[in-house]
């Protein structure tokens, strides 16, 4: 496949193509679920092409394919070509790439236990058992559970002379009960929802989550929202566990910071952003204590990998430091606008989409102490755990998050359950109210496995660093 792809982008030159690049990509993935006392889907699929970007005449020109012959692959390039000079004739600018260097190198994602040579038969017995636990209380009308694993590899060609080679591997999955009394229906899920957790590794992953372990709280804390009363409306201090805290992270952090979305060359799906290229290095995010980083080297996490789909490595930098907006999230044509290089945030789905700028792993970087530590330092309000809804407006700054489950907060410890908890409020002033954020014993990568953009849309695989926090004064409600 080496050689095939340098036969292209040779061939791209000799037409005058000012840059090329293809990516051959292969994707191999397996999904099972169980619903009940039955096995729901066991889904395994492959699919394999390239992708191949050119500028030419100042503008952009992508074509893919899924047949690999070399005539295949000229039609292919050809057609890249094509697209470029077509666009050329309506292009308000001419396309220009920061500078980066050409790249040799190979990278994979370390794993212990290869997910696809693990047995069907020990998966399904895990999931099975998940679910019979979970079904022990005959409030429990649904309980489900599953597994999933995706393995990636892909080889970059340029013609800045780069050859990369990457084999990505990623692996998770969790449980979720549904409680019915009457009317009124609840549900718990672990580790998260939506699905459960996702990281880059092998079988592993599944292992540490513990599902069976865990699914006896999962149950009972169901059954005991049926009866507990709503989170009251008003405003309250209010702790959110990690994993809202991450996607909190990801709708009002990560998002507004993609530059193409900044910019305004990426606004069909989820909107444009608050953010304006003058707010860099002055704008007032949050708190001193909110510091956010994109760090795509993080272990284990899922928006961690080797290089993205430029070339460009893994790398870590700030987007918020000590409260100050200071940097986007960028591709090598964004970065050339601002005068920066590229920090490698450009990614697609697969083969047959072009890249786009995608969160890697955003974090909110660790504070001190443990969830205990600051529940006994919050004095009243409520801890808050478990997305289940989520709307935020086509700039990023009005939000409202529905979760599953709250705890009032009472002599600094977990009181009484309440449920359909709901808060809502502005970023800049959101993050403003955070005056504590725990340490990096209570931190969790997070992985989101399901972030849509584009036109088609894409689905990116990523991750958000993030640790249980408090949150002073929210607007809180009793969801619909």
């Amino acid at each position: 496949m080496k050689e095939k792809l340098a036969e292209v982008i040779a061939f791209l030159k000799s037409r005058g193509a000012a840059y090329a690049d293809a990516r051959h990509v292969r994707i191999d993935t397996e999904t099972i679920r169980a619903r009940d006392a039955s096995v729901d889907a066991v889904v395994r699929d492959a699919t394999e092409g390239v992708g191949i970007r050119v500028i030419a005449d100042g503008a952009w020109g992508f074509a893919a394919c899924s047949t690999l012959t070399p005539a295949a692959l000229r039609r292919t390039a050809t057609r890249a070509l094509q697209v470029a000079r077509a666009s050329a004739l309506t292009r308000r600018g001419e396309v220009r790439l920061a500078e980066a260097e050409a790249v040799t190198d190979s990278w994979r994602t370390p794993f212990r236990i290869d997910p696809f040579a693990v047995k069907l038969d020990g998966k399904l017995d895990l999931l099975l058992s998940v679910n019979e636990v979970l079904k022990r209380r005959k409030e429990i009308r649904v309980a489900e559970s599953s597994m999933s694993f995706t393995r990636t590899r892909k080889l970059f060609v340029s013609t800045e002379g780069s050859v990369i080679e990457q084999d990505l591997m990623e692996s998770g999955g969790g449980c979720v009960a549904t409680a019915v009394d009457g009317g009124e229906v609840q549900r718990r899920s672990y580790p998260n929802s939506f699905g459960g957790d996702f990281g880059t590794g092998g079988y592993e992953i599944v292992e540490d989550l513990r599902l069976g372990e865990h699914a006896e709280t999962v149950r009972e804390e169901a059954v005991e929202l049926l009866a507990a009363p709503p989170m009251p409306a008003g405003r309250f201090d209010v702790v959110l566990g990690g994993s809202q805290v991450a996607l909190q992270v990801h709708e009002s952090c990560g998002h507004p910071a993609e530059l193409d979305r900044v910019l305004g060359t990426e606004i069909s799906l989820a909107g444009g952003s608050f953010l304006t290229l003058d707010k860099a290095g002055s704008f007032r995010y949050g708190s001193d204590l909110v510091t956010i980083t994109a760090d795509a080297t993080v272990p284990g996490a899922l928006g961690t990998f080797g290089y993205d789909d430029e070339g460009v490595p893994a790398q870590r930098f700030p987007i918020v430091s000590g409260g100050t907006f200071v940097g986007f999230l960028g591709s090598r044509e964004t970065a050339a606008v601002i005068g920066a290089r590229s920090n490698g945030a450009m990614r697609a789905d697969g083969w047959w989409s072009v890249p786009l700028i995608r969160m890697t792993n955003v974090n909110l970087e660790p504070g001190r102490g443990t969830l205990d530590d600051l529940l006994a330092d919050t004095d009243g309000g409520f801890l808050v755990d478990t997305n289940k809804s989520w709307s935020i407006d086509d700039r990023r700054l009005n939000f409202q998050f529905g979760l599953e489950i709250a705890w009032k907060i009472e002599g600094g410890k977990r009181g009484r359950i309440h449920k359909n908890p709901l808060y809502t409020g502005m970023t800049p002033a959101f993050w403003a109210s955070c005056d504590a954020v725990c340490g990096r014993d209570a931190w969790h990568a997070w992985g989101v496995a399901n972030c849509g953009k584009g036109e088609p849309m894409q689905l990116a695989r990523v991750g958000h660093g993030a640790a249980p926090a408090r949150f002073r004064g929210l607007e809180t409600g009793v969801s619909a």
